[in-house]
């Protein structure tokens, strides 16, 4: 298994403001790791903006790829995307304190209501799991300042969902129907436009993943890649 730090998280450098890039950068570093790797070919999962950067590597990368899940994210934009509802208002008010100053305790209490919110109001929130997964998070890291250049990275290479028809890479679609972020029919719209995608919904679920998923989505996502 392979995973990574994206440009501004992690241990990866944090340096947008001298360095802008596009959400399709992130695509062209996603292979430029496996190549580090020497890997031919890779079962991608994605979730978030994790699945956006799946979707343009089904585009632009299908050679790379052996399958593709798609996590609790969005359609890439189309001529005739629908209008989706929106994050929640509740979590657009939290979003309103990215990037503020505070000490690592403060910081980790906001994260943690953050992920309150996206967990959605089904499955029971154990705050400690969270506050132990944010606590490696900084110390992995080395720093709480949270960078949130990712919200400034240019989308406009992002209005290609009318290509998704094209894509013959086996695809499991993976969505929440508590997700305040992504709302259900995105991920019902994205396993529509992909030829023979499995659209999976997971009880209660919101955009995170508590341990209350970890075994059904581990078995989705291994049954998947055995095809």
């Amino acid at each position: 298994m392979i995973r990574y730090d994206h440009r501004d998280t992690g241990k990866s450098t944090h340096a947008f403001a001298e360095n802008p890039y596009a959400i399709t950068d992130l695509a062209a570093d996603a292979v430029a790791v496996l190549d580090g790797f020497g890997v031919e070919k890779a079962h991608v999962v994605g979730m978030s903006m994790g699945g956006i950067v799946g979707q343009l590597l089904l585009l632009d990368h299908p050679d790379r790829l052996r399958t593709m899940t798609l996590l609790c994210t969005a359609a890439l934009f189309g001529a005739d995307s629908p209008e989706w509802a929106g994050p929640s208002p509740e979590l657009l008010a939290l979003w309103q304190e990215l990037g503020q100053p505070r000490d690592r305790a403060a910081e980790i209490d906001w994260r943690v209501r953050h992920w309150k919110i996206l967990n959605g109001g089904v499955i029971p929130f154990d705050e400690a799991e969270f506050r132990r997964m944010e606590e490696r998070i900084i110390e992995h890291a080395g720093t709480h300042t949270e960078f949130p250049a990712h919200a400034h990275a240019d989308t406009s290479g992002l209005v290609r969902g009318d290509e998704l028809t094209t894509v013959r890479i086996p695809t499991l679609v993976v969505q929440g129907p508590e997700d305040p972020v992504n709302p259900p029919p995105q991920g019902e719209h994205i396993a529509k436009l992909i030829p023979g995608a499995e659209l999976l919904e997971i009880p209660g679920m919101g955009h995170a993943l508590p341990s209350a998923v970890h075994g059904p989505l581990a078995e989705a996502v291994l049954k998947h890649a055995r095809l």
